[in-house]
């Protein structure tokens, strides 16, 4: 075949192509929500297990927790299938009374039962959120006296005295904390993994929406439960993953998405102010992060990691890349949460970094593999950083994979660098100064796998000052406590912090309701329409 008619074959193939796409996605029905959205960082489904953003929005869809933060509000804390609760004078026992009009999708009562199975399944799994409801003293072996139902709706959690009960009760109003249908997770389960196999792709939940199937990389279909399907005329809620962001604008203007939820700052610019279309928009406690995995001979010196803070424009990157999805953030805590330090100290300096790497005896420069997200922005960022790092010697070769290919691999330490998104679980600051600075076990067999961890950075003054602000009785001291914390880890930390990102759903003419929270579980569907 000649060029000219390898080149006329490929057009017609392309054409048919997008024809074929047209006639199946084009105008979407009336009771069915389309959603154009990256889905490559869901390694499962099972609310015990998921620790990914996407996951996590999809779970607090499908799953109802005992609390959750108020969606205009997060600091504050609403009942969900608690209709109260109380706190023992000696802070030491929380009892919880159930509403008594919850029913799983099954068809069955929720009752205190089921909300002890989960919580003590988190525990027992020992998934890579269970930390969360660990660090309270929980274990395998005292779990079911610890968190155990006293009566059909009553539930009591015992603490150990070691935690402000405000704090537990926030931990609880995360992912980890959702409650499955002990009887039928249990109908599936297989040996002695609490239905674990079964959940990682089937939903057992009491929420607005029922998980009909999941498909890697794929797709991901919601059906409304028999309650949501007298609130709204959406039947059906259908999350398409689509990769490039031009694809997903091309499907929102053709009217085959009924909303794209990963456009460019470009294609955002291109629809504001444009009737037929509605842009939703949420500052997100979700930071972009660059990992240093410090295993690495070179990323051990702190000069180094020093150095690399240094050479990166962050200014640059955010207003040419990243304007209207992104602002430069270099805290670990996120804009909007209780003590969040908003100084960014780095600036592009070569001068600096130059001088840093040679106080390292680094001054020749070296190889750095970066895995990355294989999708924008974080492509374009990965090669702004390439050409930055390039000026001080770092030659950065970049390995763009499938969003849960990279989280499976820095969640092996399998990585020297990697760069990453990271969302807060809850709201308090404790939820990211955890992950960031607290390692207590640095072996290969660690019950707490925090960020730290997985960068093999175990700094005891991190450590101990992260749990010394966690148990400040002083809320004031408290925050100050944070806020220092904050200032020296940006100083010393393996972990580069660049960005905090704001989420955005683009709409189409018609379509209500949708919701986006501070936090990844609170994004909810619950009260979407279409006119």
């Amino acid at each position: 075949m000649n060029r000219r008619a390898f080149l006329a074959a490929a057009s017609a193939a392309s054409l048919f192509s997008y024809d074929t796409l047209t006639r199946a996605f084009a105008a979407t029905p009336k009771n069915m929500l389309v959603v154009a959205q990256l889905l490559d960082n869901v390694t499962n489904l099972d609310p015990q297990e998921n620790f990914e953003a996407v996951a996590a929005e999809i779970n607090t869809n499908v799953y109802q927790k005992l609390l959750r933060p108020n969606p205009d509000k997060p600091e504050e804390l609403e009942g969900d299938l608690a209709e109260s609760w109380t706190v023992s004078d000696d802070g030491r026992l929380l009892t919880f009374q159930l509403r008594t009009d919850a029913v799983f999708a099954s068809g069955t009562p929720v009752t205190a039962e089921d909300v002890a199975f989960s919580l003590g399944r988190a525990v027992k799994l020992n998934k890579a959120p269970a930390f969360i409801i660990n660090q309270f003293g929980f274990t395998p072996d005292n779990v079911d006296e610890r968190i155990r139902a006293t009566g059909p709706h009553s539930l009591t959690v015992a603490l150990d005295g070691k935690s402000s009960p405000a704090f537990v009760l926030y931990c609880l109003s995360s992912n980890v904390g959702s409650v499955v249908d002990k009887k039928l997770v249990l109908s599936h389960a297989q040996g002695d993994d609490l239905g674990n196999g079964w959940l990682k792709s089937n939903s057992a939940g009491s929420g607005d929406w029922i998980l009909r199937s999941w498909k890697p990389s794929e797709s991901a279909i919601l059906e409304a439960s028999p309650a949501q399907a007298k609130r709204t005329n959406i039947r059906r809620i259908v999350l398409r993953h689509v990769v490039d962001p031009s694809a997903q604008m091309l499907l929102l203007r053709n009217g085959d998405a009924d909303v794209a939820r990963n456009l460019t700052t470009e294609q955002l610019r291109a629809l504001q102010g444009d009737p037929d279309y509605t842009l939703v928009r949420k500052a997100a406690a979700a930071l972009v992060v660059m990992q240093l995995n410090t295993a690495h001979p070179q990323l051990a010196k702190p000069q180094v990691r020093q150095a690399i803070k240094h050479a990166l424009d962050y200014q640059g990157i955010q207003q040419n890349l990243a304007s209207l999805t992104h602002a430069v953030h270099q805290s670990f805590l996120p804009l909007g949460f209780p003590a969040a330090v908003t100084e960014t100290p780095f600036r592009k300096d070569v001068a600096r970094a130059r001088a840093l790497m040679a106080e390292a005896g680094a001054e020749g420069g070296f190889e750095l593999v970066m895995d990355h997200y294989s999708y924008q922005p974080y492509n374009d960022i990965a090669q702004a950083m390439q050409a930055d790092l390039a000026e001080i010697g770092i030659r950065l070769r970049l390995m763009p994979g499938e969003n849960r290919q990279v989280l499976t691999k820095t969640r092996a330490r399998q990585h020297e660098a990697a760069l990453t998104a990271w969302g807060a679980d809850y709201f308090d600051p404790n939820s990211n100064a955890e992950a960031f600075c607290v390692n207590t076990d640095n072996g290969p067999d660690a019950r707490n796998r925090t960020l730290a961890w997985r960068n093999s950075w175990k700094d005891d003054e991190f450590t101990r000052r992260a749990q010394e602000a966690l148990a400040e009785p002083d809320a004031t001291k408290r925050l100050a406590l944070y806020e220092q914390l904050q200032r020296d880890h940006m100083q010393r930390s393996p972990f580069v912090i660049m960005l905090q990102t704001t989420e955005t759903a683009a709409c189409r003419k018609g379509v209500e309701g949708v919701r986006l929270g501070t936090l990844a579980d609170s994004n909810s569907y619950a009260d979407v329409r279409k006119a």
